[in-house]
């Protein structure tokens, strides 16, 4: 079987499955706690680290700023610092982030179809 890891593939574990690398490689970038979600939250718009913050509510500083990077380092996300006091930085999908976007329309599709929907409450 492949063995995914944060250093990526070795060329024998590609050569020797080459039928399912792509798969591999696709569930290495968006393997995280909160990955996917950062993904589909920034759809729409860039964001500033905050807003991302407070709509993953309860995660820690720690685990976001991880995976925000780890987003980074594999392309599917830019981090710009605009030169302010205090900085802004603003995170957005990079053009390989947004070829991302039609699986986590299908992930949110299946969960829609096949999930437990929590029920709607009323004000």
């Amino acid at each position: 079987m492949v063995r995914i890891c944060n250093y990526g593939f070795d060329k024998k574990v590609i050569e020797e499955h080459r039928d399912i690398y792509g798969i591999a490689y696709t569930q290495n970038i968006i393997s995280g706690r909160y990955k996917n979600l950062i993904i589909w939250y920034l759809k729409e718009n860039d964001r500033r680290y905050n807003q991302i913050k407070k709509f993953l509510e309860g995660v820690s500083q720690g685990s976001l700023t991880k995976q925000l990077r780890e987003l980074e380092d594999d392309g599917i996300i830019n981090r710009t610092i605009y030169p302010e006091v205090p900085p802004k930085v603003i995170y957005g999908l990079t053009e390989k982030g947004k070829e991302l976007l039609p699986i986590i329309d299908m992930m949110e599709a299946f969960g829609k179809e096949h999930g437990e929907q929590p029920e709607e409450q009323e004000n």
